[in-house]
């Protein structure tokens, strides 16, 4: 892999020395057709480049997986359901733009209006590698729909991502360290869901990691699904501790929990998108909660790629 990196490389090197050439050579002899050529060959090359620059950022060892993205309402009750809802949305949007598959693991309802909780499984090349950067804190502010006075309400939800283990990796996991609870599913499903136990969390005791899974009808069938969700947290959690270990910098592997916030949408008094990590903004935030995400995940992608971290003020 390395041997035909180099060799990529090599060979762009040595396009761009005949490109030049042949731009130089035009502009000397005044023959427009030759510099056009080699014009025309300095394009082509600038878009290999890119493309090239693309798969560095998608080189991590998980990165071509599948990917698991959770969503869970913050503090905040009702306001902070519906903010986990246009999350989940937003995340669902972004991979039907990418032609990826999506399916619903699971899904707990807010009280009111929302969710508190959902699980959906995003499935296509590099999905992980793209969404990986996703997970931790997202804070919105805008007048709120729910309160009768149109005040101004800050909402915050967090999200996860980890990637769906491929089968060929081996992930031991000691069911005694484990609780395994059953419960009556909630949200759509019918009277079946709603009226037989088939809903299944899974806790791993030593990690603290829950699991759930209530989309199938059969218990049998969402447990075997849980153990699946635990077996790739588990072994995301395993590819975190490595990377961590050699970080050159440890501070920037701490952006994923409660209280280390990533990203802020404002919807009022004024409209802006900002990324905390690397200063990208956008000015249209409905385009960005429509699955425009691209431009913050390339950003934050190649902050990671680089090691380069930046202090970015939050927006109000």
């Amino acid at each position: 892999m390395l041997d035909d990196r180099l060799g990529s490389l090599a060979k762009i090197e040595r396009e761009l020395d005949d490109a030049t050439t042949l731009v130089e050579l035009g502009e000397q002899e005044g023959d427009a057709d030759v510099e056009i050529e080699g014009l025309a060959q300095l394009r082509a090359l600038k878009t290999e480049g890119e493309r090239r620059e693309l798969e560095a950022l998608l080189s991590g060892e998980a990165d071509g997986n599948d990917s698991y993205v959770e969503v869970h309402s913050g503090a905040g009750g009702t306001e902070s359901c519906d903010w986990a809802r246009m999350l989940l949305r937003m995340y669902v949007r972004w991979a039907e733009r990418r032609k990826f598959a999506v399916e619903f693991v699971e899904e707990t309802a807010g009280d009111e209006a929302g969710i508190k909780s959902a699980t959906i499984v995003v499935k296509g090349l590099n999905a992980h590698g793209w969404l990986k950067t996703e997970s931790g804190v997202h804070r919105l502010v805008r007048i709120s729909p729910f309160d009768a006075n149109a005040r101004r309400h800050t909402s915050f939800a967090s999200v996860w991502v980890y990637p769906v283990v491929d089968d060929r990796i081996q992930i031991d996991v000691n069911e005694g360290d484990c609780r395994i609870d059953t419960y009556r599913a909630s949200g759509a499903g019918g009277q079946h869901v709603n009226k037989t136990e088939s809903a299944v969390r899974i806790t791993h005791i030593p990690t603290g990691i829950v699991v759930a899974c209530q989309s199938e009808r059969s218990q049998h069938k969402n447990r075997a699904t849980a153990w699946n969700m635990l077996r790739a947290r588990l072994y995301e959690r395993e590819l975190e501790l490595r990377e961590a270990k050699t970080a050159a910098d440890a501070a920037s592997k701490t952006d994923i929990g409660w209280g280390h916030q990533i990203r802020s949408y404002v919807l009022q008094p004024y409209q802006m998108v900002k990324d905390l990590r690397t200063g990208h903004t956008s000015g249209t935030p409905a385009e960005v909660l429509d699955g425009d995400l691209d431009p913050f995940m390339e950003a934050s992608l190649a902050q990671r790629l680089s090691g380069r971290t930046v202090q970015v003020e939050d927006v109000e």
